[in-house]
């Protein structure tokens, strides 16, 4: 720590300190136990953004902040406890968060805090030619394009990005529309890698993760291997050669492409679902999708209609509302919204400056942030069958959610009983993706705002007519109606061993694959957030694509080190895997009675979310389990080949 800043300046900047997490920077610089015990102990708080004072008295937050300007006040002050071991480190969680945490959780947060190295390391370093044969082929720029391409230069392994956008940053370099931005505190969603971000509130918009992401790709040079408005035509599988044939659309025209290894890193939020309304030609506004928004859309004045009610519009809306002469608001279904004390507060001066310059203070607030909107809330979404009320929930616990849930929407909108009807949806909260409220109830009760529940019929020269007849004008319409997720990699025109298509395989909605990642007959070819990899219980895309970038760089070195040029994943591994995904679905809530969701196909399967807890993916995906696969040389036949890699030495 910059030691010029002086006692007084230090204590100026730590009246903005978390105290619980402050409480963790004392521990480590002086080992000593009792600042884990009362009357030092911070009280359990659930809330995403928790109370900085920790629950604590003044007295005793004031002596936590003079033990920390004592410690710095020494020359070359050095920790007791530079890397915890597991006991230690567990110990130090159950302080910060007021319970008792699991010991497997130890393990990952000692990777996810960076007291050991996350990234696959190689037995012996291959020579410059056996990594050139190792080129691996990422298809999308966002931040499992990212992820992957740190993860692979790390090991030296040579790699392309390519992108159909003109940058890198993917949903970040897509969308634009007003408010948009994150619904995960943003100091969990980002890389446990990389120079620290001075991010500005809790939960950023748009403009700051784009920076955010294209910094990092530009500080681990991502960006040296990236072709922008790039898209991949097709791949085909060369089983002679074991290499990819890709075809390659450019701004030069088409390009073959061979590459040993295939990577989807489209992710499943990367393709607009713009269904079409009858009469939409007859309209004389404007017409776009919300990923289409651009900066030079004027809405000042403008009579708008959005399409959809989901996060994109609840971001949206209130981001416009001030400025529009009319909006109005086309609501198919209501969402569950969740209030969150501090979402828009901005991070004071003084809390930035520790997280920049004070030891273990931004590994602990990380850790806080990760713990908050992960694995805790899981359990909650399991269905209990004896619980005698499912019409309204899924177990006690997601009935007490529903009635804090409700309580709210009739606080924001006491003497509106017309929009608390159409606001309060008939299933269990959680069953469908939860929003975070940014004003949206508020909103809803100005004047010029219309909440539409009526179906649209057709669209006519001057706007929107619905079912009930009545016409609505406008000048703009937003069609804020997702993406079309279920199809995944599917898209992207894959032909696979014994000429087998992915699209014929996965049809239009059932893609599935080992972890997630790894697909029988597409040997060398990898999904990122593919099927049943989300977050759907809360937490950060960002960690699921560190969790595989690390099992893809660990597939394609140990398949480097067996001497092996093709490795696929055995159809029986594959089958288990996805029997236990649908099996521990039926338990959870996406899987209720009479939910519908975005996560699940037409037969009903859920597809797009993970039944696990993040501590659970990332054993899964820590290293490569070599008896899930075939591995073979080129010329020699995959099913038959008994080429293995020895298995993995665990760390844990």
């Amino acid at each position: 720590m910059d030691q010029t800043a002086g006692n007084a300046r230090l204590g100026d900047y730590l009246k903005d300190g978390d105290i619980r997490v402050l409480l963790m920077v004392l521990y480590h610089m002086t080992g000593d136990d009792r600042w884990l015990k009362p009357p030092y102990a911070p009280r359990r708080d659930v809330r995403l953004i928790p109370d900085p004072d920790a629950g604590l008295p003044p007295d005793i937050q004031d002596e936590i902040r003079a033990a920390i300007i004592q410690v710095f006040s020494q020359p070359d002050a050095q920790p007791a406890v530079p890397a915890p071991d597991d006991a230690t480190l567990l110990k130090m969680m159950d302080a910060t968060l007021g319970e008792q945490v699991s010991p497997e959780y130890a393990p990952l947060m000692q990777e996810e805090m960076g007291f050991v190295p996350r990234d696959v390391t190689w037995r012996t370093q291959p020579d410059a030619e056996t990594l050139r044969r190792r080129h691996v082929l990422i298809v999308g720029a966002g931040v499992c394009g990212v992820a992957l391409g740190v993860a692979l230069g790390r090991l030296g392994i040579p790699y392309t990005v390519i992108d159909r956008n003109a940058d890198i940053g993917g949903v970040w370099y897509m969308n634009r529309y007003p408010g948009c931005g994150v619904d995960t505190p943003n100091h969990s969603y980002s890389f446990s890698f990389g120079a620290a971000y001075p991010w500005s509130r809790y939960f950023v918009q748009r403009d700051e993760l784009y920076d955010y992401i294209t910094g990092i790709a530009d500080e681990f040079g991502v960006r040296q291997h990236f072709r922008p408005r790039t898209e991949l035509t097709g791949a085909r599988w060369d089983e002679a050669r074991h290499v990819w044939m890709a075809t390659l659309r450019t701004p030069e025209g088409e390009e073959t492409l061979e590459t040993p290894y295939l990577v989807s890193a489209i992710g499943q939020l990367n393709d607009p679902s713009r269904p079409p309304f009858k009469g939409e030609e007859d309209f004389q506004g404007q017409i776009l999708h919300s990923t289409a928004w651009s900066d030079d859309l004027d809405v000042a004045g403008k009579r708008v209609a959005i399409i959809g009610a989901g996060a994109t519009t609840m971001q949206m809306a209130p981001s416009i509302a001030d400025k529009v002469a009319a909006l109005d608001i086309y609501q198919r279904t209501p969402q569950w919204v969740r209030p969150v004390k501090g979402y828009a507060d901005p991070i004071s001066d003084g809390a930035q400056w520790l997280l920049a310059h004070l030891p273990f203070y931004a590994k602990w607030f990380r850790f806080n942030m990760f713990w908050r909107y992960g694995d805790s809330l899981l359990p909650f979404l399991k269905i209990d069958p004896a619980w005698p009320h499912p019409e309204r929930a899924v177990n006690k616990t997601n009935d007490r959610h529903r009635q804090e849930l409700t309580d709210f929407i009739h606080a924001e909108l006491a003497g509106r009983p017309d929009l608390i009807a159409k606001c309060t949806p008939d299933y269990p909260p959680y069953g469908k993706r939860i929003l975070l409220d940014n004003g949206w109830y508020r909103m809803l009760t100005q004047p010029h705002v219309t909440l539409v529940t009526d179906a649209i019929d057709h669209f006519d020269a001057d706007g929107v007519v619905t079912a009930d007849g009545a016409s609505r004008p406008a000048d703009i319409i937003v069609a804020s109606t997702g993406f079309r997720v279920t199809e995944m990699a599917a898209k992207l025109n894959i032909t696979g061993r014994d000429g087998m298509a992915l699209k014929s395989l996965w049809g239009e909605d059932n893609p599935s694959a080992y972890l997630g990642v790894s697909v029988p007959g597409f040997p060398n070819f990898f999904n990122m957030l593919g099927p049943n990899t989300g977050p759907g219980h809360g937490g950060s895309v960002i960690f699921q694509s560190e969790c595989q970038s690390r099992y893809i760089a660990s597939c394609i070195v140990q398949q480097t080190e067996a001497g092996a040029t093709a490795a696929e994943v055995r159809q029986q591994a594959h089958d288990a895997h996805v029997q236990e995904v649908d099996d521990l679905h039926r338990g959870m809530i996406w899987s209720h009675q009479g939910m519908t969701t975005y996560y699940r196909n037409a037969a009903g399967r859920v597809v797009s979310v993970m039944p696990y807890r993040f501590v659970d993916y990332w054993r899964m995906t820590h290293d490569m389990d070599p008896a899930a696969y075939d591995f073979a040389v080129a010329g020699a036949d995959l099913s038959a080949s008994t080429n293995r890699p020895p298995m993995p030495m665990r760390r844990r």
